[in-house]
C-alpha cells in the first residue's frame, strides 16, 4: 500500500502551541485555518468559533470519569486530532491540549469557509455559504474528516492547522452549548461579529487579539 502524500501547505503550528493551558488555546485558535487535504483537493477555513474541555475535574469532558478507550487520546501528544461518533450520525473534530499526560482538548465548533467552497457545498448539499460550517458536525461532513482521522498529528501530514494571516478582532466567552453539565463555565468562544459562527447567546467580551 502507497503511503499517503503529504502535504505542502503553511507551516502547520508546533506542538508546542497547543501544549498549554487548554482555554488559552481556545481562544488562540481563533483566527488559525484548518487544513485538509483530501480526494485531491485541499480545503480550507477560518477558525471562528472553539469550546475548551478539561479533564476529571470537568463533567461536561469525555475524560471526567478517567480513561476509557475513547477519551484516553485526550491525555496524549498536543497537537493530535480527537474525532469521535456521536448520536450515531456525527462526527466531531477536536485538537489535543496540555502537556502529554493531562488530559484537555478543544472541539472546533465553526469555520468560515475560505477555500474549496464548491467541494464543501457538494459535500454538505447547499450553496449558503454561512451554512456549510456554521456548526461542529457541519464542518466535518463539509472537510470530510471522519473516524480514520482520529489520533492523526496536526503538525504533519493532510490534516494540519496553519498559522493564518494575522487580523484584530475581538473574542466573545459564553457558557458551552449543546451539553446538560458544565454549561454554566465560560469555556466557549467566538469572533465578534462573525457570520460564520453556530450561535450567538450569552455575550460577553472576552479579549481583542
Amino acid at each position: 500500500m502507497k503511503d499517503k502524500p503529504q502535504i505542502t501547505l503553511e507551516k502547520p503550528l508546533f506542538s508546542s502551541f497547543y501544549a498549554r493551558d487548554t482555554k488559552l488555546v481556545a481562544v488562540e485558535l481563533l483566527g488559525k485555518v484548518l487544513a485538509h487535504q483530501i480526494d485531491g483537493s485541499i480545503i480550507k477555513g477560518r477558525i471562528v468559533e472553539t469550546e475548551a474541555y478539561y479533564g476529571p475535574g470537568d463533567p461536561a469532558s469525555h475524560a471526567f470519569r478517567g480513561k476509557t478507550k475513547r477519551s484516553a487520546i485526550m491525555w496524549g501528544k498536543p497537537g493530535t486530532a480527537y474525532v469521535y461518533f456521536t448520536y450515531g450520525m456525527h462526527y466531531l473534530f477536536n485538537v489535543v491540549t496540555e502537556e502529554e499526560g493531562k488530559a484537555g482538548a478543544v472541539l472546533i465548533r465553526a469555520l468560515e469557509p475560505i477555500q474549496g467552497i464548491e467541494i464543501m457545498r457538494k459535500r454538505r448539499g447547499m450553496v449558503d455559504i454561512k451554512s456549510l460550517c456554521n456548526g461542529p458536525a457541519k464542518l466535518t461532513r463539509a472537510f470530510g474528516i471522519d473516524g480514520r482521522d482520529n489520533g492523526a498529528s496536526l503538525t504533519s501530514g493532510e490534516l494540519i492547522i496553519e498559522e493564518g494571516g494575522k487580523k484584530k478582532f475581538n473574542v466573545i466567552c459564553t457558557g458551552r452549548i449543546g451539553i446538560k453539565k458544565g454549561r454554566e463555565d465560560k469555556l466557549r468562544f467566538y469572533i465578534k461579529g462573525c457570520q460564520f459562527v453556530s450561535k450567538k447567546r450569552g455575550e460577553k467580551k472576552c479579549k481583542e487579539r
